[in-house]
């Protein structure tokens, strides 16, 4: 009877643990997914972000890119989802809706600055960029040294953004600060006001105005009003934080494993130090010159395959799109063939447009040489180091590369490298020997910056003509339903 009783106790105990465990299981069935978790069932994530060259645009061929995109691809490859962008032109609405719950919106992501004054409102993941703000001035203007020399002048700033935050807080100190806060804009469009001499000065994030500043030559920089300040992902605040926790763990991990720098020199590396000058020249003849051939350039760019913008800048550096024009070497014509090379390819390099196809087919065959195991970009950017100092040089360089632990089918361990080709003690090992290495490095910066400022260009026409289109049937875009003001990106 006693071992019974005993067994009858443990099996009441047992049934009153299944029960137990019965409704804990319950509990947690029923508990409610995780953002995260809610995000990986949907599919997608959807992120808030603004149209342009340091955030993200579409290609030539209709593909988006950008320095943003790429961060944020990565995070949702990592997510196992879809990304989805929304275009939000108004910073203050970006925020707005950030903090909206029925947004859907996830992240906003659009080169946003850190300050005490938005974190106090959204929470930030962990940087992964720094930039200053800087003012901008019209060449032969008085240049502004200080703070204290921008009172009593009109100043233009993004609405809503951190330039207009710093200048509130200036205010305090120095109170004929004035200003203007213009929405629907972005720093281009404040460059190019100044630029015209709409404003007097104009205040951009520092990487926005090193992009920009090929475009517009009568601009400078006076000075920068703040130091280095971190730009990251803003996400809204809650009680949930497993998403957020997902990026910071991604973002830390980018920073250290080569990612953010490895779409810093795609996205910025091509960034040049043009002089104002060179910047002036490169608009004028944009203008002036450019139209003669961008035809004949869209052709050869269609038939062997090319971005034209591409060809166009490489047409740049050689001539500045001059069909006459000659170098001390003896090289000759808008893309200034050798003698040799215009045989071989079976052109007249003094004829332009068969100079633009001579030097078209003249890149691929020199990239065609390129082991086709180094991916894009790196293949262009090698390729025209080759078009420059020769194929020969390059592999010499690539050799050396790999010598001093260096990755050789990387562009830009091996543009580190290619300065070397000068010194005695590297090139007397080398193959083809001494070279003039360091050329090929500015070459390609050059031609690379050339480009963007070209696409850059096309997609601000293109965005003209199509407001001039909508204008003409009576269409204001002011009047546009915000569904297609600020529309979505197709889920990518």
């Amino acid at each position: 009877m006693i071992m019974k009783s005993r067994l009858l106790r443990y099996s009441r105990r047992l049934l009153k643990g299944a029960a137990l465990a019965c409704c804990a299981s319950l509990l947690v069935a029923s508990k409610a997914p995780s953002l995260l978790e809610q995000v990986k069932v949907s599919g997608k994530l959807v992120v808030l972000s603004q149209n342009g060259p340091t955030t993200y645009f579409e290609d030539a061929n209709g593909n988006y890119t950008g320095f943003e995109y790429g961060m944020l691809k990565a995070f949702a490859k990592e997510l196992g989802v879809k990304l989805e962008i929304r275009d939000v032109h108004d910073l203050s609405h970006l925020f707005r809706e950030l903090e909206n719950p029925e947004s859907g919106a996830h992240l906003a992501a659009a080169g946003l600055t850190v300050t005490p004054e938005r974190r106090a409102q959204v929470r930030f993941a962990p940087s992964y960029f720094e930039i200053r703000q800087q003012v901008i001035y019209r060449l032969g203007e008085s240049r502004p040294r200080s703070v204290a020399d921008l009172a009593d002048k009109n100043i233009a700033v993004i609405a809503g953004s951190a330039h207009a935050e710093q200048l509130r807080k200036l205010s305090h100190r120095y109170p004929d600060l004035t200003w203007e806060e213009i929405s629907d804009v972005d720093a281009m469009e404040l460059v190019e006001m100044v630029h015209e001499g709409k404003y007097h000065y104009a205040i951009v994030d520092s990487n926005a105005y090193a992009v920009h500043r090929g475009l517009y030559p009568n601009t400078h920089i006076a000075f920068n009003l703040t130091q280095f300040q971190p730009v990251s992902w803003a996400f809204p605040r809650g009680d949930d934080d497993s998403l957020y926790r997902a990026a910071r763990n991604f973002m830390l991990r980018a920073n250290t494993s080569g990612l953010v720098a490895e779409l810093r020199e795609l996205y910025f590396g091509h960034v040049s130090k043009m002089n104002v000058g060179g910047a002036q020249t490169f608009a004028q003849l944009t203008r002036d010159r450019l139209p003669n051939w961008r035809e004949e350039l869209q052709k050869a760019a269609d038939k062997y395959e090319l971005d034209w913008e591409l060809l166009a800048a490489l047409s740049y550096q050689e001539s500045h799109w001059n069909p006459r024009a000659k170098s001390p070497t003896g090289v000759r014509g808008l893309m200034m063939l050798t003698r040799a090379t215009a045989r071989e390819m079976g052109v007249n390099r003094l004829d332009p447009i068969e100079s633009i196809d001579g030097g078209a087919r003249y890149f691929v065959q020199v990239r065609d040489k390129i082991p086709e195991r180094i991916r894009e970009p790196d293949r262009t950017w090698m390729a025209l180091a080759a078009y420059n100092i020769g194929y020969g040089h390059l592999e010499d360089a690539r050799v050396l590369t790999q010598k001093l632990g260096g990755n050789a089918d990387r562009w830009s361990d091996v543009r580190d490298n290619l300065p070397l080709l000068a010194k005695r003690q590297h090139y007397k090992h080398l193959k083809h020997g001494y070279a003039r290495g360091w050329e090929p490095v500015t070459y390609v910066q050059n031609i690379r910056h050339y480009q963007a400022l070209l696409t850059w260009t096309s997609r601000i026409e293109e965005q003209r003509l199509a407001a001039a289109a909508a204008n003409d049937d009576g269409e204001s875009l002011a009047d546009a339903p915000l569904a297609e003001a600020s529309g979505s990106a197709p889920a990518l």
